[in-house]
């Protein structure tokens, strides 16, 4: 996307292939993943010990206590609507129900900062018991559940009405308080932190707030084995999806028919969400990055950009391929697509830690796809086509599909990031973009979804002995 089984016996199918793979799996036999013992809790977790680990890391950034609050569900009363951790709250605790907060305090011995405060150095808060309100929602936990402890890997667990007079007794001790700093951007969560940010400063008026974003920011960059795994099952669900898609293509169809088809894939296959909203633009549609109406019906001789991934546990796949409606590419379709695959694979060649998706820059690996694009080729005016390289080469993925990163910060070994050229012409009614998703190692990168093709030739392929096999009533 331009710009969401069990794992451990899956995961030892999709990570012997590599160096990376055997840690994998060494990691994911020891870690005793916890049960889905609740209503909303996700259907797989990591133990309780990875999340304290990072708020121990990431307590120690800070001299003073970290306020977190986790989402509200207020947003229920949608019919549609299903409940979805705060991804940084999420990462730290691995709670995904409504109504939760959490206190972080630097460690008590910490050389940084002193202090006077004597007691627990991380709360948890969860809304206490409403056994009516889990007559129509379901169980969920709670501060006075006996093992409350032992589920949530917390020793401190109070009830969320608790939350504020703690705050009011730290603000005594402590100038400063941290949390998430609202900022108005794109999926940057705004109204939430916005909304912390104020309740905060009720609570404690005189309190300096600095922002913890960064700090989380940089934990979250680089992915925990099981992160890894988690992200793996999405993008092989996300690539059977695709698989199928390939298949079943044809003149005829409409554009929300294929999404559909694939969205049924992922839910089978086990995931429990889709990354983001499918994004299938036929014809004049594949030029739009995100266009969401799927409202077209495919006509022959259109090229079909499917930009669809799964979730899995939280974390989010994030693929996209090409392809031509009727099977095959017209000369102009496959001039183009040829000239994204072979500068998605320019950038390939040259990822490795120290790149970076900087839009300019020694290390640019956009600058190496870019180049790429704009000396070869051209429009039908005879300009270059660097102009309809449009969005940026790349992101970071992990429990959002745009995961929190710089582009222009060197990548470093454990990032996983998406290699996503492009080149949209709307005067041609002609987009082709072609994303995949990339672990970077050690020594250079593994392409987490080299199972699906890429060439334009292994597409037409699939697509040719698909359409013999299809019953006669449904072919063109």
């Amino acid at each position: 996307m331009s710009g969401l089984v069990n794992t451990c016996a899956h995961s030892s199918r999709l990570f012997l292939r590599s160096g990376w793979g055997a840690l994998l799996l060494l990691a994911l036999a020891s870690l005793p993943f916890a049960p889905p013992a609740t209503a909303q809790q996700r259907r797989e977790r990591e133990p309780n010990s990875v999340y304290a680990h990072r708020r121990a890391k990431l307590a120690a950034t800070a001299e003073a206590p970290i306020i977190l609050a986790g989402l509200a569900g207020r947003e229920e009363d949608s019919q549609a609507y299903v409940f979805a951790q705060e991804e940084n709250f999420y990462y730290l605790t691995g709670h995904n129900e409504e109504e939760a907060g959490l206190i972080l305090l630097p460690p008590a011995d910490s050389k940084a900062k002193k202090d006077d405060f004597q007691g627990p150095r991380e709360i948890f808060f969860l809304p206490a018991k409403n056994p009516a309100k889990e007559k129509w929602n379901g169980v969920r936990l709670s501060p006075t559940d006996p093992d409350i402890q032992a589920r949530t890997g917390f020793t401190d667990v109070r009830p969320f009405s608790e939350m504020r007079a703690m705050i009011e007794k730290l603000a005594r001790f402590y100038p400063a308080l941290y949390t998430i700093l609202p900022y108005e951007k794109e999926l940057g969560g705004y109204p939430h932190e916005r909304e912390t940010v104020d309740w905060l400063k009720m609570a404690a008026p005189q309190a300096n707030l600095k922002d913890v974003r960064g700090n989380i920011t940089d934990l979250r960059l680089i992915k925990s084995p099981t992160e890894i795994a988690f992200l793996q099952e999405a993008i092989d669900l996300s690539l059977e999806a695709h698989f199928v898609a390939f298949k079943m293509m044809r003149p005829g169809l409409w554009e929300y028919q294929v999404a559909a088809k694939m969205v049924e894939v992922h839910a089978m296959g086990g995931s429990e969400a889709e990354a983001y909203a499918p994004i299938v633009g036929a014809g004049p549609n594949s030029t739009a990055l995100h266009y969401d109406k799927l409202s077209r019906k495919i006509e022959d001789g259109d090229i079909v950009v499917m930009d669809v991934g799964a979730q899995y546990s939280g974390y989010a796949a994030d693929i996209t391929r090409t392809i031509p409606a009727n099977g095959k590419f017209t000369p102009r379709q496959r001039e183009i697509y040829d000239i994204v695959l072979a500068a998605q694979n320019a950038a390939l060649a040259a990822l490795k830690p120290g790149a970076d998706m900087c839009r300019k820059g020694k290390q640019s690996l956009y600058k190496i796809s870019y180049d790429y694009i704009n000396s070869h080729g051209k429009d039908q005016h005879g300009k270059p086509l660097g102009q309809y390289f449009i969005h940026g080469l790349g992101h970071n993925i992990g429990l959002d599909v745009h995961d929190p990163g710089d582009s222009c910060k060197p990548l470093m070994p454990g990032q996983v990031v998406t290699v996503e050229p492009g080149i949209y012409i709307p005067e041609e009614n002609l987009g082709v973009r072609i994303e995949d998703d990339v672990l970077v190692t050690e020594s250079g990168y593994e392409l987490l979804s080299s199972k699906l093709p890429r060439t334009a030739q292994e597409i037409e392929k699939i697509m040719a002995e698909a359409a013999k096999q299809r019953p006669t009533e449904v072919k063109q």
